[in-house]
């Protein structure tokens, strides 16, 4: 098999939407959302030509070709993330005691879960915002790892441990992501 002496990945911008890069880090902006993240790896450049994003690496190696395609990936979500966002819809099942579900600040508190005394908690990520309205709630933000992170604080937070879950089904669970019905 041949060796590709160049790998390039373009990525189109849209009109609305603002993209610098200043040295290994890359700011995506519109209107006032924003997003940096810093992309740096041996022998990967990132630039900016012609309404493009343009990612390159001179003779690749194996660990290389992954890596342009995950900045390319990366940096195409931060650009959905600046003009549409992503949401992710979870849902709140209980069999015999019913929870109680509020977010305050930047946790999600979960009031009588299998009817314990205590309130179990769940971090929320910094640009993210929970919504709970009665069984359901919505996650929702401009970074997809945070937004996705949050949900999944959520689920595990209601994690039954120690008993069998085909009877117990108590919790909190993801049931779509970003427009992806699951």
């Amino acid at each position: 098999m041949p060796v590709a002496a160049l790998i390039r990945e373009e990525i189109e911008i849209p009109e609305n939407v603002n993209v610098e890069i200043n040295g290994s880090t890359v700011v995506v902006k519109s209107g006032a959302k924003e997003l940096k993240r810093e992309l740096m790896y041996p022998g990967i450049e990132i630039s900016t030509e012609d309404g493009k994003v343009v990612i390159e690496c001179a003779f690749p190696r194996k660990a290389q070709t992954a890596i342009v395609g995950t900045y390319r990936s990366h940096i195409q979500n931060m650009i959905t993330g600046v003009t549409d966002g992503f949401e992710y819809k979870l849902v709140i099942r209980y069999a015999h005691f019913p929870m109680k579900v509020s977010a305050k600040g930047n946790t999600v508190m979960i009031d009588n879960f299998l009817g314990e005394k205590y309130t179990r908690t769940a971090k929320i990520m910094d640009g993210v915002t929970v919504k709970v309205s009665g069984e359901d709630v919505v996650v929702s933000g401009t970074n997809k790892e945070f937004v996705g992170q949050t949900a999944a604080n959520i689920e595990q937070a209601t994690k039954v441990k120690g008993r069998d879950t085909r009877i117990f089904q108590d919790g909190i669970y993801i049931v779509e992501k970003a427009g992806k019905v699951l």
